[in-house]
């Protein structure tokens, strides 16, 4: 089968890239493992994603914003960083009012859900499922994929977006600087007494990293990094000691905390390639770069390279054509290089509980916080 390109993983970022670059008349198929009925109905996994200012518009543009139920989208209205018991506070977005959000909060599953449905809806995309890359080749004038069911795809260009431990970016032979961070996420949905106000709450316990994203209702979605074992164990307990516990952690934070969903453990894996695009392939995603969710900033990163690979191939007759695919690469890396390499170092810091570097984290929020450049730049950050 003859396409014009061919996109490995099919997330959010993966179909959300198949829309835009069919809507440049081009011939796109998407590959996944999982059976369609999966990707057209994900299930619940837990994980909210926040999109910024700039990820709202292009998920307009690609037709995925208006297929979300309006009633699920939470709209953020400012975010709060502690250290610790520490009284002091960063707060980003507590000067703006409240005319307009930070951003919003939507479910993982509903986003993946309505880029299915947006992708599908465009007659030159093509879902392949059920079947993953097996081979791989790469030509002067195209690449040649084969799926493990035997079908031979031929492109102008392969985009691998199958996340952060992508198999298609190892069979390129692209090499990635992989951090495994010794922490697990725990996710879930949590009811509470008080109200949140739309405010996104962060802290760094001894041990752990906490936070509350606000949801609609008196419920926020609940976000805990801790130890591998220290996760599965909080896993094992029983709903009521779950809920005791987490208000335990929450030191009071919004009251009484009660488990309202089902609950989700996620190793913890930050990881950037050594390269973004190249001679007929490009990367796309997590598979470019998988960020730490301190920042919540990860999916915004994927869609802003869905954005410039789209723009970088617009109006080219061949999509695997170098020069436009270099181009890409040099945009994207300078737009993620900087918040991805100062995440590592806040990652590192406020999981490190020697007393040197509790010490220094303290000082760094106040730092932040203090440098009205930083503060503000952090916020724009967000909103763009």
């Amino acid at each position: 089968m003859r396409f014009d390109v061919v996109i490995g993983g099919a997330g959010p970022v993966g179909l959300c890239l198949a829309r835009a670059l069919a809507e440049q008349g081009r011939r796109v198929a998407v590959v996944d493992r999982h059976p369609r009925a999966a990707l057209e109905a994900p299930a619940f996994d837990g994980r909210e994603i926040a999109l910024t200012h700039a990820s709202r518009q292009l998920l307009e543009a690609l037709s995925v914003w208006p297929r979300l139920d309006a009633e699920t989208i939470s709209p953020l209205r400012q975010a709060r960083v502690q250290d610790g018991v520490s009284p002091f506070a960063l707060d980003i977005g507590a000067e703006r009012g409240q005319d307009a959000p930070l951003g919003w909060l939507v479910a993982n599953h509903r986003l993946r859900r309505a880029a299915c449905e947006a992708a599908l809806a465009h007659p030159g995309v093509t879902l392949l499922d059920s079947a993953g890359v097996a081979g791989l080749r790469r030509h002067p004038d195209q690449v040649e994929a084969t799926l493990e069911d035997g079908l031979a795809l031929h492109a102008e260009l392969l985009v691998a977006a199958d996340g952060r431990l992508s198999a298609l970016r190892r069979q390129l032979g692209v090499g990635a600087e992989l951090h495994e961070l010794g922490r697990s996420m725990l996710v879930c949905h949590v009811a509470h007494e008080q109200a949140d106000q739309g405010v996104a709450l962060e802290w760094f316990a001894y041990g752990a990293t906490l936070a509350l994203l606000p949801l609609t209702g008196d419920v926020s979605s609940l976000v805990l990094t801790l130890t591998p074992q220290r996760a599965a164990a909080m896993l094992r307990l029983d709903e009521d000691a779950f809920s005791a516990e987490v208000t335990r952690l929450c030191e009071g934070r919004l009251g009484a905390m009660r488990l309202f969903s089902t609950r989700h453990v996620y190793p913890l894996v930050s990881t950037y390639a050594r390269r973004l695009a190249g001679a007929r392939f490009a990367l796309a995603g997590d598979a470019a770069v998988g960020m730490h969710p301190v920042t919540a900033h990860g999916f915004n990163f994927g869609l802003g390279g869905v954005g410039r690979l789209a723009q970088a191939l617009d109006g080219q007759d061949d999509a695997g054509a170098l020069a436009p695919l270099q181009a890409y690469a040099r945009a994207h890396r300078r737009a993620t290089w900087p918040l991805y390499a100062a995440t590592q170092l806040v990652a590192r810091l406020y999981t490190d509980e020697r007393p040197a570097a509790r010490l220094l984290r303290g000082g760094a929020l106040r730092l932040v916080a203090a440098v009205t450049p930083f503060r503000h730049a952090l916020q724009q950050h967000l909103q763009r």
